[in-house]
C-alpha cells in the first residue's frame, strides 16, 4: 500500500484549520457575549443616572423655592446692629446656597468688617470667593486659615483647588500646604490625590465597607465630592458629574448637619452648574 504524502499533509492542513476556525468562531462568541454584557451594564447604569438626575433636580427646584422665601423673609441689616454677624452670616448662607456667589462673598465680607476677628478663620468667605471665579483671593483667605488651625487638611484641599483654577496644576502642587499632623479620612487621601501619590479610584477605595455605616457615608461623601471638583477644576466633566452626583445623593451630610450640609450645597451647586451650563 503506498501513502500519499501530499494527501495526509492536505489532511492535517484542513484539519488544524477547520478546528482554528471553530477556536476562533468560539472566541469571537464570546467576545461578543462579553461585549454585550458591557453594553447591557452601561445602558443599565446610564438608565440608573437618568433616574437619579430626574430626582436631583425635581428635589433642586423645590429647595430653591424654599431657600429664596428665607432670603426674602430676613430683616434689612444694619451693621450697627447687636446680631449684625449672625444675620450676614445667614444670608451669605442662602445667597451661596442659591448659587448667588457675589452676593455670599459680598456678605461674608461684611461679617468681617463689622468683627475683624472673624476674619482668620472664615473658610466660608474662601469657598464664596472661589465659588464667584477669584480663586487667588480665595487661596490667600484659605491660607488666613491655615494660620488659625494647620492640622485641618480640608482647608488645604480647598487652597490647592484655588491655586490649581489660578495658576494650573504644576503650580499648586508646588505650594500644597505641609502637614505635620494626619488629620480624619478621607482628608489625606484627596490630599495625595493632589500630590499625584494616589488615584482617584484609590482614594475611594481607601473607604472599608466593613465601617459603620455612618462613617462609611461620611468619608464616601467627602471623597466623592472632592474627587468631582477636581474633576471640574481638571476639565473633565464627565466624570465629574459622575463623582458629585454620588456626593449630592448621599444623605449623610444632610442629616449631619451645618458643616457637611454646607459642602452638601456646594457639591449640588457645582453638580447643577455642570449638568446645565451657562449659554
Amino acid at each position: 500500500m503506498r501513502i500519499n504524502a501530499g494527501c495526509i499533509l492536505s489532511s492535517l492542513v484542513l484539519s488544524f484549520l477547520m478546528t482554528s476556525g471553530a477556536m476562533t468562531s468560539g472566541a469571537m462568541a464570546d467576545d461578543a457575549v462579553d461585549d454585550a454584557k458591557e453594553a447591557a451594564s452601561k445602558a443599565s447604569d446610564a438608565k440608573a443616572a437618568e433616574a437619579v438626575d430626574v430626582e436631583i433636580m425635581a428635589m433642586n427646584k423645590e429647595l430653591m423655592a424654599s431657600l429664596e422665601g428665607r432670603l426674602n423673609a430676613l430683616p434689612a441689616i444694619r451693621e450697627t446692629d447687636a446680631d449684625a454677624v449672625v444675620t450676614f452670616a445667614r444670608r451669605g448662607d442662602l445667597h451661596l446656597f442659591l448659587g448667588k456667589f457675589a452676593e455670599a462673598e459680598a456678605d461674608y465680607r461684611k461679617m468681617s468688617v463689622v468683627k475683624p476677628e472673624v476674619d482668620q478663620s472664615h473658610w466660608r468667605l474662601g469657598i464664596a470667593m472661589y465659588l464667584a471665579g477669584h480663586p487667588e483671593d480665595a487661596a490667600a483667605q484659605f491660607d488666613k486659615y491655615h494660620s488659625f488651625d494647620n492640622v485641618d487638611r480640608e482647608n488645604g484641599i480647598w487652597r490647592y483647588l484655588s491655586h490649581r483654577a489660578a495658576f494650573g496644576k504644576e503650580k499648586a502642587r508646588e505650594q500644597l500646604l505641609k502637614y505635620e499632623k494626619d488629620d480624619r479620612p478621607p482628608f489625606r487621601e484627596v490630599y495625595q490625590l493632589f500630590e499625584g501619590t494616589l488615584t482617584e479610584d484609590q482614594v475611594l477605595q481607601s473607604i472599608s465597607p466593613e465601617l459603620p455605616e455612618s462613617s462609611r457615608q461620611s468619608r464616601l461623601f467627602y471623597a466623592q465630592l472632592y474627587v468631582g471638583l477636581n474633576d471640574a477644576v481638571e476639565d473633565q466633566p464627565e466624570a465629574a458629574i459622575k463623582a458629585l452626583r454620588e456626593a449630592v445623593k448621599n444623605e449623610w451630610p444632610r442629616e449631619a448637619g451645618f458643616g457637611p450640609d454646607y459642602m452638601w450645597h456646594v457639591g449640588r451647586l457645582q453638580y447643577l452648574r455642570l449638568k446645565t451650563p451657562a449659554k
